[in-house]
C-alpha cells in the first residue's frame, strides 16, 4: 500500500486531528456533517483507527509501520513506547517538530530535494533516525535557508519539546535526548496500534 496523497480533511474528519499531516483544520460544523456511521464500534475498528491516526500522521506507508512495529517488539521496554520513540526520532518528523517544515510532508520534501544538514553532512533520507546530540541544519544556501524561514515564520510556534532546541537565527537545531512519552506530538492509544499488529509480527 502506497503513501497516502488523497484529500487530507478526509481523513481529519474521520480520525481527528492529524497535525503532521496539514496544518489546516476543517471548517466549523463540517467535521458534524461528516462524521461516519453512529452506533457502536467494534474492538477491531478501534484498533484499526488508532493504527491509521499513527500511519497518516507520520506520513508512512504501510510496510514501513509494519516494520517499525517489529523493530519496536525486538528491543527492550515497552512496544508502544518504543515504537513512538522510532517514529518521533525520524527525521522528517524533527523538521516538523522543530518548525522548520509546517507538515512532515513539507519536511520530507525539503530532505528529499537536499536542503537538510545533519552533523554537517547532507542527509536525503526522510526516515533517518536522528540521535541525542545530533545537529539539524539547513544548507548554506539562500534557496535553503529562505525556504525554512519561511516556514518558520508562519509556525504557530508552539512550546518545543523538551527534547529539541531550537537556533533560528542559525537555522539549526539541537536533539537533547530521545523524546519522552508525553511530548510525543499526536494524541494516541499506543498500545491498541501494538494489539492491532499481534496477529501480523
Amino acid at each position: 500500500m502506497s503513501r497516502y496523497r488523497g484529500p487530507r480533511f478526509k481523513k481529519i474528519r474521520r480520525l481527528g486531528a492529524l497535525p503532521g499531516l496539514t496544518n489546516k483544520r476543517p471548517r466549523a460544523g463540517s467535521d458534524l456533517r461528516n462524521q461516519s456511521r453512529p452506533g457502536k464500534k467494534s474492538q477491531y475498528r478501534i484498533r484499526l483507527e488508532e493504527k491509521q491516526k499513527l500511519r497518516f500522521h507520520y506520513g508512512l506507508t504501510e510496510r514501513q509501520l509494519l516494520k517499525y512495529v517489529r523493530i519496536a517488539r525486538k528491543a527492550k521496554g515497552s512496544t508502544g513506547q518504543v515504537l513512538l520513540q522510532l517514529l518521533e526520532m525520524r527525521l522528517d518528523n524533527i523538521l516538523f517538530r522543530l518548525g522548520m517544515a509546517s507538515t512532515i510532508p513539507q519536511a520530507r520534501q525539503l530532505v528529499n530535494h537536499r536542503h537538510i544538514l545533519v552533523n554537517g553532512r547532507t542527509v536525503d533520507i526522510p526516515s533517518y533516525r536522528c540521535k541525542p546530540r545530533d545537529i539539524i541544519s539547513a544548507r548554506d544556501e539562500q534557496k535553503s535557508r529562505t525556504l525554512i524561514q519561511n516556514y518558520l515564520d508562519s509556525s504557530t510556534h508552539e512550546e518545543l519539546p523538551k527534547h529539541l532546541t531550537l537556533h533560528t537565527l542559525q537555522y539549526k537545531g539541537l536533539v537533547n535526548q530521545i523524546i519522552d512519552r508525553k511530548w510525543v506530538g499526536l494524541k494516541i492509544n499506543e498500545l491498541l496500534v501494538v494489539e492491532y499488529y499481534s496477529r501480523q509480527t
